[in-house]
């Protein structure tokens, strides 16, 4: 891994230093390591889905540990489901609530108390929190979105340019950290990937490996949102008409890649022909920017990889039917996602071969999850935002074999808000009565993943980020085993009631005025209104935020 040191942003000790301490090692108190990607949802993982792609080494941790069929995220974007990891907190309470936020780093997190507790912490990766991060022995965070290629990380010492693939460079700090870390403390980390976060760069050794492959489309691909409300009808993240062709789908050759790029005289359109130039010069120069990043030996290999694809564009964009650019799309999206997630996967078995090979793989809690789901397709759209199931939903497997059985599945309501009370009490570490999520231990602890009796019957769901990307609107509501209830606000005022029972269309159907569900409305308002009292957002259309105005993230 080769590093270039850009320029100084802080003054801390070495890490070498940091990691030192004269505390003693509590017995067997286990390491803490949280693998997150960025917007993987569960149906590219074969330990949840066998149909699109296979992930050996992620399956590992879920037949060496359990898996959670029913993990949901309070709040389905980046930055906030981040922040509701790292407090076990919902947004309204913790102030992150959208990506424009700045995350008050001196509020109590997880990581700090575990510190306090004699842990060695870190954190490595995709931070996304606009703030420095508190609470840890050594950071090595991306700048914002990051990188795929030859990244900039921002550390205790500076801001360096790691040469290589960012998947690869995170994975080879995490290791560097397990082995100069103290062995005779705990660690804890935090190993965030930018994966497979748009626009899907995927890793040279990757680079076509999917091009001759068809993957199945989703039943929903072409969608016309009828039986919706007015937020579904209404987003922009539709695969046909929002995904950027140069950004998203790399439709540029070397050689336009490598020239100036005129983008035209634009000064006499209207306002609609304007909003696509813009969306042109952003698809174009982000792209560029992006490519600039490689060595030229990359950017020959990445021509090649991606010469079918551009031949296959230039005669197809002029005359192809709006259907057929949708599944032509979808198609050229699904190749990089799933080629992207290959790194993700090799990477995740060399850290757990490592640790195998130092002997701390048995003696390490293993979280794998995402920072929320994503669409792959479903409905025509990509991207996340909605309280839908295939982005609020997200993926969670554990590993502990000291207290965990092997190759278990539950079907308990999980929330992202519960990993700092389950780390904290198998840490030994007393769970801070303001902390809103719940320890999970006693489902992971239980022989076949049996929900205890007093388990939660919802969880709850609240997103901000509106108006912003993608123009996903205002909403919150409740998740049950059967049902979700939905209320879209701000704009507008519209409620959507789900059934998610088996044999059910899901959902595709609002029957929140169906009257064969009036009993059932009525039993989920009410559940809806015990849930925000149990956690404190009583009035949820009320609450005053200063809205995002362009600060948000893609």
């Amino acid at each position: 891994m080769n590093t270039k040191l850009l320029t100084g942003v802080g003054v801390a000790l070495p890490m070498a230093a940091a990691l030192t301490g004269c505390a003693e090692k509590a017995p067997e108190r286990p390491n803490i390591i949280i693998m997150m990607t960025d917007d993987h949802t569960c149906r590219a993982l074969s330990c949840y889905d066998r149909t699109l792609m296979h992930t050996p080494n992620l399956d590992r941790l879920a037949e060496e540990g359990m898996l959670f069929e029913n993990c949901y995220v309070a709040n389905a974007i980046s930055g906030p489901s981040r922040a509701c990891i790292l407090t076990g907190k919902y947004s309204h309470v913790n102030g992150f609530t959208d990506n424009s936020r700045t995350f008050d780093g001196d509020q109590q997190t997880f990581p700090k108390l575990l510190q306090e507790n004699g842990y060695q912490t870190a954190v490595i990766g995709k931070w996304h929190l606009n703030s420095e991060p508190q609470g840890f022995d050594y950071w090595s965070i991306l700048i914002g979105q990051g990188e795929y290629y030859a990244p900039q990380f921002w550390q205790q010492d500076g801001v360096v340019v790691e040469e290589g693939y960012v998947t690869d460079i995170i994975t080879d700090k995490a290791i560097d950290f397990i082995d100069r870390s103290d062995k005779d403390r705990p660690f804890a980390m935090l190993y965030y990937h930018k994966a497979p976060h748009r626009n899907w760069m995927p890793a040279q050794r990757h680079l076509g490996m999917y091009n001759d492959h068809t993957f199945p489309e989703p039943a929903t691909l072409l969608d016309d949102y009828a039986g919706r409300g007015t937020a579904a009808r209404e987003q922009e993240m539709e695969i046909g008409t929002h995904m950027w062709p140069e950004w998203d789908l790399k439709v540029m050759t070397n050689e336009q890649l490598s020239a100036d790029y005129n983008l035209g005289d634009w000064s006499n359109a209207n306002v609609a022909d304007v909003s696509r130039a813009n969306d042109h010069r952003a698809s174009v120069e982000q792209f560029k920017a992006a490519w600039d990043r490689m060595t030229p030996e990359e950017k020959e290999r990445w021509g090649e990889a991606y010469a079918g694809r551009i031949e296959e564009w230039n005669a197809m964009k002029e005359t192809a039917s709006e259907e057929e650019i949708v599944r032509w799309k979808y198609q050229q999206y699904m190749r990089d996602y799933c080629a992207v997630i290959k790194a993700v996967d090799e990477n995740v078995g060399r850290l757990l071969d490592h640790l195998e090979s130092i002997g701390e793989l048995d003696n390490t809690i293993i979280i794998y999850t995402s920072d929320q789901g994503f669409f792959l397709g479903e409905h025509g759209w990509f991207d996340k935002r909605f309280m839908y199931e295939e982005c609020h939903r997200t993926p969670l497997m554990v590993r502990y074999p000291k207290a965990i059985k092997k190759g278990v599945r539950t079907k308990a309501l999980a929330m992202n808000i519960d990993f700092a009370p389950t780390l904290l009490e198998f840490a030994g570490v007393e769970v801070p009565e303001d902390i809103q999520g719940r320890s999970l231990v006693p489902v992971l602890t239980s022989r076949k993943g049996a929900v205890p009796e007093d388990w939660r019957k919802a969880v709850y769901y609240h997103y901000y980020e509106y108006p912003s990307w993608h123009s996903v609107k205002r909403h919150y509501g409740i998740r049950t085993a059967d049902y979700k209830l939905i209320h879209f606000y701000n704009d507008v005022d519209e409620w959507e009631l789900y059934d998610l029972r088996e044999g059910v269309q899901g959902e595709m159907t609002n029957v929140y005025d169906h009257p064969d569900y009036a009993a059932t409305r009525a039993e989920l308002h009410t559940l809806l209104q015990e849930v925000q009292a149990e956690c404190g957002d009583t009035d949820p259309t009320e609450q005053e935020f200063e809205w995002f105005k362009g600060a948000g993230s893609l």
